[in-house]
């Protein structure tokens, strides 16, 4: 594994027990948002972003205790750095492509030819045609109900499908708290992907108009509130139904 770059990743304190990692120096199509949640038995980490610089060193989960990832979908900018961590859980159905981290199930050769693919030079002789995923076989495949539990709360899983086949978000029922993955974010979303599915993503936005959030934590962009979040899911279906 390539040796930590200072600087790489950012990261943002939201509140006592979460903090947002992201990777500035990463086209902006595919900074993700990286959350670490601090629970009483276990941590929870969603998503891992590009995987370019090594993201383990930066989790300050303290040794010893458990540190649950959760890829939120099998997309390059939320699985890159997976393969680091022991306790890997994601999307079920996808989990033979998390084995192989196929290319064409994570994107990755999309970043290749990207132009501006960064910002800044992670090591020298850096080329983003270079760049791929290693394998990350889950641990523990997440469906639709299932629930993500650290001690002192727990989240639902909800298959959110539209943006990927495979989304998925966590929810906890109890005080609100939303990671959304790429289900819906407060940025431009994405619906045409090859494996994207936008009478799937309607209605994935007519479930989310009904989900009592108190915050959400999205993939891409700023946080949101419930009022923002039905915004975001009245614009988009508003803007498919005029297509």
């Amino acid at each position: 594994m390539p040796a930590p770059v200072p600087g790489w990743f950012s990261r943002s304190v939201v509140d006592d027990k979460t903090t947002m990692l992201t990777e500035p120096f990463v086209h902006d199509y595919l900074r993700a948002n990286i959350w670490h949640l601090t629970g009483r038995d276990a941590d929870l980490l969603v998503d891992t972003g590009m995987g370019i610089c090594p993201l383990a060193p930066e989790i300050r989960t303290p040794e010893g205790k458990p540190l649950l990832v959760v890829a939120t979908h099998i997309h390059l900018d939320h699985v890159g750095s997976l393969h680091e961590f022991p306790l890997r859980a994601g999307p079920r159905m996808s989990a033979t492509q998390f084995e192989s981290m196929d290319e064409r199930a994570t994107y990755a050769y999309m970043f290749h030819d990207l132009e501006g693919a960064v910002s800044k030079l992670p090591g020298p002789g850096w080329k983003s045609g270079d760049y791929k995923i290693p394998p990350a076989p889950l641990t523990r495949m997440l469906d639709e109900g299932d629930v993500v539990d650290l001690g002192d709360r727990r989240f639902r899983v909800l298959h959110l499908p539209g943006h990927s086949p495979d989304s998925i978000a966590l929810f906890d029922e109890t005080d609100g708290l939303f990671f959304a993955g790429d289900a819906i974010y407060d940025d431009t979303l994405i619906d045409d992907l090859p494996d994207s599915d936008r009478e799937a993503y309607r209605n994935t936005m007519r479930r989310l108009l009904d989900l009592p959030i108190r915050i959400g934590h999205g993939g891409h962009g700023p946080s949101f509130d419930g009022r923002r979040m039905r915004e975001i899911a009245s614009a988009y279906l508003r803007s498919v139904s005029a297509s």
